[in-house]
């Protein structure tokens, strides 16, 4: 229930107050003294016990039962048949003869803003046409865990921790064919980008997998000069995202909610070690047998292709 937030009674207070005067047979003006109000007010509650009982002491709607200056039905269905047709509230105003005031009042109670109005833009999904063509990376920052935290006991006071600390899974993703790599490393610096940068590439080529171009966000160690040198020294392309722009790395923001869902936060860890050495199982089980609705409920192995010996090879 929200009160007010000068109001001197609660319901509770108020039954109180009915309670010292019939049981306890106080008289008003001392009860209004005690209660810091005036002895109308004391009248009043005790009148709505008396004709509705407990129910009758709760708060009320401050609403008033008529409101003769409210605007008329019609022209409020006027008002919003013009907005329909993409009007300015000053030329609503004009046409329904109302207040510039009174327009954009309704409008917003209605909901009417011209954005609100157009559908939204058609969702465009960009899939590379081959393997290697685009890998996404990302990094999401981890808190450490030195005992089973509030998000598996739901209990935020009692196992809330503080300062034990974070770590960074760095994550990379195929754009063709969803297949995903990751490492928890200790920070997000440059020297652990480049780590990682040479550490998914290791992964796909033991899959077949010959990486092209590279995709990230603008964060400082994407950036940065020694990620740019080692890229160049690779031959790979290096894109970025538009800045504030998440979903145009959509693939990687996806997998790390998968991530947090499925693995980070999916068991009752009561150490980081614990969810580290968790981490393989759950992207094999990511890669070869967890389907993908954009795949047509298949793994993400499914798009190379592989023969059957080499598949088994991999899987083993």
């Amino acid at each position: 229930m929200n009160l007010h937030s000068k109001a001197r009674l609660a319901p509770w207070s108020r039954v109180e107050i009915v309670r010292r005067i019939l049981d306890l047979h106080q008289s008003v003006a001392e009860v209004a003294a005690a209660f810091s109000v005036s002895t109308r007010t004391v009248f009043k509650w005790l009148a709505r016990w008396r004709a509705e009982g407990r129910a009758g002491l709760a708060d009320r709607s401050s609403r008033p039962h008529c409101s003769p200056k409210t605007t008329h039905p019609l022209r409020v269905a006027r008002v919003l048949a013009l907005r329909r047709r993409r009007l300015p509230g000053f030329q609503i105003a004009r046409a329904a003869k109302l207040s510039k005031a009174s327009v954009s009042r309704l409008l917003r109670r209605h909901a009417a803003r011209l954005a609100a109005l157009s559908p939204p833009p058609p969702l465009i999904r960009h899939e590379r046409e081959h393997p290697g063509d685009l890998l996404h990376f990302d990094i999401k920052k981890l808190a450490r865990i030195v005992r089973t935290g509030h998000r598996v006991t739901g209990d935020r006071q009692r196992d809330h921790t503080r300062g034990a600390g974070w770590e960074y899974l760095h994550i990379a993703i195929d754009d063709h064919s969803r297949i995903s790599f990751a490492q928890l490393l200790p920070d997000e610096t440059a020297r652990s980008v480049i780590a990682f940068l040479h550490a998914a590439l290791a992964f796909f080529k033991k899959l077949g997998v010959r990486i092209r171009r590279i995709y990230s966000d603008n964060g400082p160690a994407y950036r940065s000069r020694a990620l740019a040198s080692q890229v160049a020294g690779l031959g790979l392309k290096h894109r970025f995202t538009r800045f504030y722009t998440p979903k145009t790395n959509g693939k990687a923001e996806r997998f790390i909610q998968t991530s947090l869902r499925e693995w980070a936060y999916a068991h009752a860890y009561s150490h980081s070690t614990q969810r580290a050495e968790r981490l393989p199982s759950f992207l094999h089980n990511y890669n070869f047998h967890r389907p993908h609705h954009s795949l047509n409920l298949l793994a993400p192995i499914s798009r190379l292709r592989l023969p059957l010996n080499n598949l088994l090879s991999l899987h083993s």
